[in-house]
Formats: structure tokens, sequence, C-alpha cells
């Protein structure tokens, strides 16, 4: 009986055992339980990203084909300014030229790469002229086969944002202000690849563009990684072109005239002569023209006159490298 008394006496013990149960095990269960949950939502957010992340690389914000249809629309040639930009080459003096020798005139022909059949007609004009290529144009390769088997100098005429977009459209390729810097670097190298053998490069539009020296600045830096030149066609008098090519030292001209900004013969043939005019007085003046049938036809007319006055040379015999700035 005192034996079972004892027993009987020893339960409480084995309650209060129970009762003292150590609280890290639930601890422990708690944090587990929270570190499952903070994986089950990591995981969650990682395969969020794989289904929803964009491409890497850029987006570009018009669409480049590689082969586009033969059928393509010519583009909008060109915004041209709604007064005449004065013509200001603060930073370079007029080249002293001795009497025997003629100023130099590089002839621009751009928008090229839509009409094959225009690109051979000037090809068949007795001068130099320097084609400039919009990239993924339809017939680009054509044109860059006809150009080369004349000899001429090849630009890539890069579509970049005007003041008028989106009503207004630059075309494939094009560079915008709303791109990213790697968006804008990585378009531009495609778009350089896209045209071969290219010696340098010119504005297509671009108004709003050439106004901003950030994207200037990438813009350039990569002209000067691929040994490139720039001819700033002006189509703003905001541009910001010239101190940017001094910065990065890439071989720069600007545009003095536009042949054809009215299909008008009369006043194509007096573009013409201004141009010989601002040459005489400089040494050398860029006139950029388009690929229409009526400034085929006033070249034709009017060039041995001006060969008399001038000598025609390639875009890269009159651009230079700018001084840079000095403090």
């Amino acid at each position: 009986m005192a034996k079972t008394k004892k027993r009987i006496g020893r339960k409480p013990p084995k309650r209060k055992t129970r009762k003292k149960i150590p609280p890290k095990n639930y601890i422990g269960r708690i944090v587990a339980s929270l570190a499952l949950l903070i994986a089950l939502v990591i995981a969650a957010g990682y395969v969020a990203h794989l289904v929803l992340r964009k491409p890497s690389g850029p987006t570009p914000r018009v669409s480049t084909p590689a082969h586009p249809p033969p059928n393509q629309p010519k583009p909008t040639y060109e915004i041209y300014p709604s007064k005449e930009i004065p013509i200001t080459k603060p930073s370079v003096k007029p080249k002293v030229l001795p009497s025997h020798v003629k100023p130099m005139v590089a002839l621009v022909i751009d928008d090229m790469g839509y009409d094959k059949e225009l690109a051979r007609k000037f090809a068949s004009l007795n001068a130099v002229l320097t084609y400039s290529i919009l990239p993924y144009s339809p017939f680009q390769e054509e044109v860059i086969r006809v150009a080369q088997s004349k000899g001429f100098e090849l630009l890539l005429h890069l579509p970049m944002e005007p003041e008028e977009y989106p009503s207004v459209q630059p075309g494939p390729g094009a560079l915008l202000t709303s791109m990213s810097p790697d968006e804008l670097i990585a378009q531009l190298q495609k778009n350089i690849e896209a045209i071969p053998d290219i010696k340098g490069v010119n504005n297509h539009m671009g108004s709003k563009l050439t106004t901003v020296s950030i994207q200037l600045y990438q813009i350039f830096s990569v002209l000067k990684q691929h040994n490139l030149f720039f001819i700033d066609s002006r189509t703003t008098p905001k541009t910001l072109c010239e101190p940017s090519a001094r910065l990065f030292q890439v071989p720069f001209a600007q545009r003095d005239v536009f042949l054809d900004h009215a299909q008008d013969k009369a006043l194509i043939r007096g573009q013409i002569k201004k141009l010989a005019q601002i040459a005489a007085k400089q040494g050398w003046a860029v006139g950029i023209g388009h690929p229409l049938e009526v400034t085929y036809e006033m070249l034709r007319e009017e060039l041995p006159q001006l060969k008399k006055k001038v000598r025609l040379v390639p875009a890269s015999k009159v651009v230079q490298i700018y001084p840079a700035a000095t403090s």
C-alpha cells in the first residue's frame, strides 16, 4: 500500500514536466513557417519576373525590318525650317585658296534607298556625288551597288526625331528623345551595320533630337568609336551638333544649302548658284539635294557651269576636326 501511495504521489511531477516544455520549440516552428512563406514569396516574384520581363537589349520605338517590302512608300524627305537658318561658322576660318585653286563643293543626295531608278539617273551625271542612304530602305542594296560602281562615298542618313513627331514619322531605325541610353546606342549600332562601307553620317530630320546635348554625346561617342564623320543637315537653328563634334573630336561639317526645299526649277537653279557663291567665300560648301526628278534635271543643266567655278568632291573632303574649346 505504501508503494502504491508513492506512485500516486509522483503523478503531479509528471504534469509539471509537460507544462515546462521549452518555448524555443514553438519559436523554431514559427521561424521555420516564416522562412517558408518568405521563400514562397521570393519564388513567386522570380517566376513573375521571368514571365513579365522585357527582352534584353533595346526596344526601338520604330520598327527596323530586316527586309522591308519593295512597295514600301517613300518617306517624308525632310521637314524644312520655316525660316532660312543663318550660315554661321564662327569656329572655322575661311580657307585662303590660291587664285588657280577652285573651292570645294560636296553634293550630298539624301534619302536614297526608295527609288533605284533615280539613283541610276543621278549616277549618270558627270559629277562626284555622295549618296546618303536611309537604313532599312527597300532598295538600299541596289543603290549601294550603283554608288560603288561610280566610286561615290556612302553616308548613313540617320533618322532622328523631329519637333513634329509623332505626327511626322522619321522612318525605321529612328533615334528618339524618349529612348534610354542603352536603347539609343543599340539602335544607332544597328543602323550603322545596316549600311555597309559608310564613311560618315548625316541626320534625317532631327530638329528635336539635335537640340538634346546628352543624347548627342551618346551618338558622337559611337561615331568616334567607328571613325565616322558627321554632317549636320541643320534642320533647326538650335542644333548642338557642332559643339558635340568638337567635344568628341569627330570630323564635322554642316549643310550650307538645301537645293530643293521647294520643287521649283527656278529656285533650285538659284540654290545651285548660291552654293558656288558660299564656296567661293569660305573655301568649301555642302549642298544637300533629294532624289527628285526636278533636282536631277536641274543638276544636269547646271553642272557644266557649276564645275567651272568649283571642284566637286566627296563629303569626306570638306569635313574637319574643329579645334577643342579652350577654357
